[in-house]
Order: C-alpha cells, then structure tokens, then sequence
C-alpha cells in the first residue's frame, strides 16, 4: 500500500537527528525501530516508544507540554544546560546589571527562571553581536509585568535581527521559563556568537586551511561548521592525528589531547611528558578529563564535561571547538602571492540584513554566505512560500544533487525561481535570468530579495488590513496620521531627509505607545553624524521593545536608505494597527 508520510519541518528533522544522537548506543536504536518495524505503530506511538527510548538515557529531562489537552511533553538535555549556564556565569560575571540573577547555579532551574526578566537574554545579545540592543533600553530597575514585557519583546525582535528562528518562542515562553524553548534560543544566540570571526573577511589566516588544488572561492564557500573542522583537522595532522568527520561520533579524546600541543604557547618539558601519558590513558572517561585539564591551562574549558566529550554531544562539542579556535587559532596568514586579498570582503549592511531576515524565518539550510548558500534556489522557494506564492515541489530539483551534471540541476531551480517571480509573485525581474542567481550576481540577486523581503512585510500589513491592498503610500499616510493625531511633525516620503535624525521614527514610537521615548536621552538639532547614530540605535532598538520587528539597521535611518526606512515604518505600522 502507498503511504504518504506527513510533512516534517526543518526544526522538528534537526530534534530527531539531536534525539537519536542522545541514545547513540546500536542496541536501543535497533530496539526502537524494529519495534516501530514488527507492530506497524502508527505515529503517535512511535513517538511514545521512541521517547522512551530515549528517556533510559542519562541527562534528558522531561517536561509536560503547556497544553492540557495535548499530552505532549518536551525534552531537554541536562548538560546543555549546565554548559550554557556556566558560559553565562562566566561571560557577565563582571555586569553589575545581572547581579539580581548570577551567578546561577547549574545544578538547579535558576537559568530558567533567571532568563525571566529579558535582562540576561539581551546583554547575551550583545555579546554575540555587539550593539544590536541599544543598553538605555533595557529596563534594569523596579522592574514590573509590563517592563518586564517590554524587555521580552526587545530581546525576541532583536534576536530575530541577528538571525535566529523565534517563530515559535513567545514572551510567555520566556517569562515561564519554558525548558526547551530556553534552551533552543540560547543555543542559536551563543552559536552567533562563536561563528562569528570563524569567516574569512573576518580572519584572513583562515587562508592556511585551502588545499592543493582548492580555489580562494572554495574556502569562502564553506560554512563555519565545515570551516572548523577543517582548522581541527589541519592541527589534528600537524599534531600527527587521525582526522575527524564530524563533532559527534568522530570525537576522539586522544586526538584532541595531542593537538593542544601545537596550541598551547607556554609549557615546559615537564607538561609534555604529561600531556604524552594522558593521551595513553586507556580510560575514555579519565582520558577527556586530562584534556579538559590542558585546556584549562589555556582558559578555554567551557562547555563541555568528560561525559560530553565521551558520549560525543555534537552542540557541545562544536562549542568547545568554536571557543578554542576563538582564543587560539595558531593560524599563520601564508605569504602567497597568488592570493587576490582584495576579493576577500565582508559582506554588505544590505546583505547581512536580507540574511538575517531569511534565517529567521526557519530557512533550511541555514545562509551563511548570501549568494553561494542560494545557488540552488532551494532557500527562495521556501520564502515563496513564506510570501503565499505556491510552489511546485514536482518541478524542484532536490540535494544531494548528482556529481556529474549537479549545476545543471541547480540552473533549472534558479530558472524556475525567476519564472515563479516573473508570473506568480508578479515581481519586476526585467533582465534577470536563472543564471544571475545561479552565478551570484550581487545586485541581481539582491533587487529578487528585496521584492520578497517586501512583499513579506507588506502581506503582514495586508493581514492585519483585512487583505486590503498596501503602498508605500498607504504606508506613508497612516504614519503622517498617526503623527498629526499625537501633534507630531510629518515626512513627505521614505527619502525624507528628517529622516536623517531618526526623530520622526522616535515621534511614531511614541505616538503608538505614548510615554515610552525618553527625549532627554537625545539630541533634536544641529546633529553631528555619532549624534545621528546615538539617535537611530535607540530608534531601532525602541521599535523592538513595543513589539515591531525591525530587520534594518541604525545605519540605514542615518543614511536614509528609502527600501529599509519603509520596512522601518511598516513594521511600525503593522504594530499600530495591532493596538487598535
């Protein structure tokens, strides 16, 4: 008989892949799914002995889920919590602002409850991507419901801008300190935060890792997870080790142990012979504990127990790894003269944002280079989706693609995109061709993101508007109303250089939350440009706290980009109309 499987999401495909790594040992593997094989189980109770399953195993906690109907319960790992909990600790233990929570015990529930108030969350923010939350508009004193609120939203919105998937995490989520959803945030905020320099433009020694036959265009390719494990392999070889497939089953403790020999820039003779009879060590348990040792010495034991490292949890040991490569990269820049430096370049504000934008809305794969990760246009079709153009998922050619001919598979999803662009979302795309997506072509590629990023926002609009058509027009009247009704000036268009200031972004804010814009904190007149800056980070980051999701960046209020200042004030917008 046909059997359709139901449809399965990204997200809930990632939970499987990380429960079946938790049960790792064969036996219960083949106990579940020959079970799940002899009875023919419908689905529900696969999940049932499945969960039971992995129940056995140590360190994953259930929780009921939220709904009493629904039965569900969620699971959490135990020494994921525990590692994030001590990365906490240790990462703002010196912020007299969290002083009311930290440092908190990981033996306990104090990072769930402790994440409560907004306050921890947002400084975690900040340290992964440095000045995304505006500090004068985190609410730190005499802290009640709606303050707290307020503190949930800025931290959600502003997690959404650096690119993580919060879809499902709400602020009650938050406030009750819901175990898994904690968990999942963090993880993708502290994840940010150790790939970030693990990038080329970022760290042009990562240039020693090409190989023979390998172009500049190659390494920029791969992804900070590929790029990592390659930097562990050329050590692990350097060192003399055998290589590593992956930071899960692969994870070996003697080769981790050697190859702290060749990062580790101050030890005598003595340490050596040590660190030698640590790697003979036969115990598995002992042995990671002696590597734990050594990293300790250099500062970097974080995230990871002996246990960890034994039973190969893949988040926490690609953090470990992350840490490790952060503080001591051993990476010399070669002397090539080969090398074309200047194509290595950073991406643009314009990209990072589209990027942003795209991750947070759940995309699979996760785009960490915007032009090579859409090649196969596999990433556009799901924001099609995203935007209600249907897509046909016959018409689609789906990876792993065939190594003869694989391109050619990619050309024909890219023709399709353009075509679904052309005819269904009714786009603009004169002059682009499947081709330019395919190839990468930068401004090409752009002005097919930008009409989706828009018609993404302006659907939101048309929601909440009972469907009613929206232009910037629409958009430019409704803020000239809602501005003239709080007695407020107005902007003759989204290229209004008052703009400039950030003031009639700031007037809107307080116009739909009246009271909330502390105008003290700002300069109105005569601004220099870091005035104009100072005005528009707290713009943004007011926009986030009374609930908009804002994806642009100060820099665009300040430059006036007319594309991201309408999503600036739609999202605003959208906002308002939410109120009434």
């Amino acid at each position: 008989a046909n059997m359709t499987a139901p449809p399965i999401s990204a997200e809930e495909m990632e939970e499987l892949r990380e429960a079946f790594g938790k049960i790792g040992r064969r036996i219960i593997l083949v106990a579940v799914i020959s079970s799940c094989m002899v009875h023919g189980l419908k689905s529900s109770e696969v999940a049932k002995t499945f969960r039971k399953a992995i129940n056995k195993k140590e360190g994953i906690c259930n929780v009921a889920g939220t709904s009493e109907q629904s039965g569900t319960q969620h699971s959490y790992s135990e020494e994921e919590k525990v590692a994030f909990v001590n990365w906490i600790n240790k990462a703002l233990e010196k912020d007299p602002d969290c002083k009311h929570v930290l440092p908190m015990d990981p033996n306990t529930n104090d990072l769930f409850t402790g994440m409560g108030d907004g306050i921890v969350l947002c400084k975690m923010i900040n340290l992964s991507v440095p000045d995304t939350i505006d500090e004068r508009t985190i609410n730190k004193k005499k802290l009640t419901p709606f303050t707290i609120q307020e503190n949930l939203n800025l931290a959600l919105n502003s997690a959404s801008a650096i690119g993580c998937h919060v879809v499902n995490i709400g602020a009650e989520d938050l406030k009750e300190g819901r175990q898994h959803l904690v968990l999942g945030l963090l993880w993708q905020v502290i994840k940010i935060g150790l790939f970030a320099d693990i990038e080329l433009s970022r760290n042009e020694a990562l240039i020693a890792l090409l190989r023979d036959g390998e172009s500049l265009e190659d390494l920029m390719k791969l992804s900070p997870e590929e790029l990592l494990l390659r930097w562990a392999n050329y050590h692990l070889e350097e060192a003399g080790c055998a290589k590593i497939n992956n930071f899960s089953s692969d994870i070996k403790v003697r080769a981790h142990a050697e190859a702290y020999a060749d990062q580790c820039p101050d030890f005598n003779e003595d340490d050596m012979v040590l660190r030698n009879k640590d790697v003979r060590e036969k115990d598995d348990l002992k042995r990671a504990e002696c590597m734990l040792d050594e990293a300790d010495k250099l500062g970097c034991r974080q995230f990871v127990m002996p246990a960890d490292v034994v039973r190969g949890n893949p988040k926490l040991n690609l953090a470990f790894v992350a840490n490790l490569f952060n503080k001591y990269p051993a990476l010399k820049k070669p002397e090539n003269q080969d090398i074309d430096w200047s194509s290595i370049e950073g991406e643009t504000r314009e990209e990072r944002t589209f990027r942003n934008w795209m991750n947070s809305l759940g995309v699979n794969p996760r785009v960490n280079h915007l032009y090579a990760d859409i090649d196969d246009a596999m990433v556009i079709f799901q924001l099609y989706e995203k935007i209600k153009v249907p897509v046909d998922w016959d018409r689609v050619n789906k990876p792993p693609y065939p190594k003869l001919g694989s391109n050619m598979k990619k050309l024909e999803n890219c023709n399709y995109a353009v075509e679904l662009g052309k005819k269904e979302a009714k786009f603009s795309l004169v002059g682009i061709a499947g081709q330019d997506l395919n190839a990468g072509n930068r401004t090409l590629t752009l002005a097919l993101l930008w009409q989706l990023m828009r018609r993404y926002t302006l659907n939101i609009l048309e929601d909440l508007g009972d469907g009613q058509k929206v232009v910037d027009d629409t958009i430019v009247s409704w803020v000239n109303g809602t501005l003239t009704n709080a007695g407020k000036g107005t902007i003759s268009s989204f290229k209004d250089m008052s703009i400039s200031s950030s003031m009639p972004v700031l007037d809107l804010i307080d116009a739909i939350q009246p009271g909330s814009i502390r105008y003290d904190l700002l300069k109105t007149e005569d601004l220099t440009e870091e005035e104009k800056l100072n005005n528009a980070k707290y713009a943004i980051s007011m926009a986030r706290k009374i609930g908009a999701r804002v994806y642009a960046l100060p820099e665009d209020l300040v430059e006036v980009k007319p594309k991201m200042v309408m999503t600036v004030f739609a999202c605003l917008m959208a906002r308002g109309m939410r109120k009434a």
